[in-house]
C-alpha cells in the first residue's frame, strides 16, 4: 500500500506500532510500540490545551535546554525495544539530542521507493548515503534490491546490521560501509561501479571520522552532481532528504533537475509529514526530493 498525499505534502500513514498522539506548544507526543515519549518538535509553535491522557503518563520525557542540548526523564522505559513496519524490525533506544534511533515519517518514502524496485522486473542496485540505523536499507533489501549501506559511525552501522538480522534480512545482499560519504562516492566513481538508485540523507552539519566537517549548504549541490556519475544507464530513482531550514522542497527539486536532466525521468518534491490522531492535523517532518525514471 502507498501512503497519501494531500496538501502538499507525503504523508506516513500506514504506520500501526507508530503515532504522534497529540502535539502543543513546542511538544509532540507519540506512541513507540507500546510505550509514549514526549520529544521536542521545532515546527509545534501552536499553544492548545493537552488534553490528551497520555501527557501524564509518559515514559519518557525529552527536556530542551535553554543553553542547547538537553537531557531525558524517564518513567519507566526499558534501555531497549522493538517496533515493526511490515516486515521490517526496528530497535529502538533513546540517546542523545532527543533521537530513538528510527524516524518515522521516512516511511512515506519507503513505501515509495519499494514499489518501485519490485516493479522493474530487474536486478536493483541501490547506493544508500548517510544510511543510520538502516530503515531505507532494510525497506529497499525487503523489496529485493542489492545495498551498498554508508554512514560515518561505526555505532549507526552496526545498529543497523542488528535491525536487519531482527527483520530476517540477515542474508540479505548488502554491504555495510564505514566511512566518509563523500570520500567513498568518490572512490567508487574511480573503481568504475554503477548503481540504479541512491538516497541520501545528509544532516545540517556534521563530521567524517577523520574529523571531515560536512554543511549541507555547501555540500549537497556538490554531491548530488558527483552521484549522477555512479548512476547506470538506466537509473531507477534518487532521493534526497533535507531536514535543514531553508531547503525548501522546490530547491531540492532545481538541484535534482539541473543534474539529472540527462536522464529520462522526472522531478517532484513535498514535504513530508506524519498524522496526528488526536486532531486530524499532519505534523511537518522535512521535506524530500525524487527523481524517477519515466514509466
Amino acid at each position: 500500500m502507498l501512503s497519501r498525499k494531500e496538501n502538499n505534502m507525503w504523508i506516513a500513514d500506514n504506520w500501526n506500532d507508530y503515532q504522534v498522539l497529540d502535539c502543543s506548544a513546542g511538544e509532540k507526543l507519540e506512541r513507540w510500540g507500546n510505550y509514549t515519549l514526549i520529544r521536542p518538535d521545532p515546527q509545534v509553535i501552536w499553544d492548545t490545551p493537552k488534553k490528551h491522557p497520555a501527557w501524564k503518563k509518559k515514559n519518557g520525557h525529552y527536556h530542551r535546554s535553554k543553553k542547547g542540548g538537553g537531557e531525558w526523564e524517564f518513567f519507566d522505559l526499558p534501555e531497549q525495544w522493538t517496533i515493526h513496519y511490515h516486515s521490517l524490525t526496528f530497535h529502538l533506544k533513546p540517546f542523545s539530542f532527543k533521537h530513538t534511533g528510527l524516524f518515522p515519517e521516512q516511511a512515506v518514502n519507503w513505501d515509495w521507493f519499494s514499489n518501485k524496485i519490485r516493479n522493474a522486473n530487474r536486478p536493483i542496485k541501490v547506493l544508500n548515503l548517510f544510511a543510520y540505523t538502516g530503515g531505507a536499507t532494510l525497506a529497499a533489501a525487503a523489496a529485493g534490491a542489492s545495498v551498498t549501506h554508508v554512514d560515518a559511525s561505526k555505532g549507526m552501522v552496526t545498529w543497523a546490521k542488528e535491525n536487519a538480522v531482527s527483520s530476517g534480512l540477515a542474508d540479505a545482499p548488502v554491504r555495510w560501509i564505514v566511512d566518509d560519504c563523500v570520500k567513498f562516492v568518490e572512490r567508487e566513481i574511480r573503481r568504475g561501479n554503477h548503481y540504479d538508485a541512491v538516497i541520501m540523507d545528509p544532516p545540517s552539519y556534521g563530521r567524517g571520522p577523520k574529523g571531515e566537517i560536512w554543511k549541507i549548504e555547501n555540500a549537497i549541490h556538490p554531491l548530488i552532481k558527483l552521484c549522477t556519475q555512479l548512476l547506470s544507464e538506466q537509473p531507477l530513482f534518487f532521493l534526497v532528504n533535507s531536514y535543514t531550514t531553508g531547503l525548501q522542497p522546490a530547491v531540492l527539486a532545481y538541484m535534482l533537475g539541473i543534474e539529472l536532466q540527462k536522464f529520462n525521468g522526472s522531478v517532484e518534491a513535498q514535504e513530508i509529514g506524519l498524522p496526528v490522531s488526536s486532531n486530524g492535523l499532519v505534523l511537518p517532518c522535512g521535506a524530500s526530493g525524487r527523481w524517477e525514471t519515466y514509466k
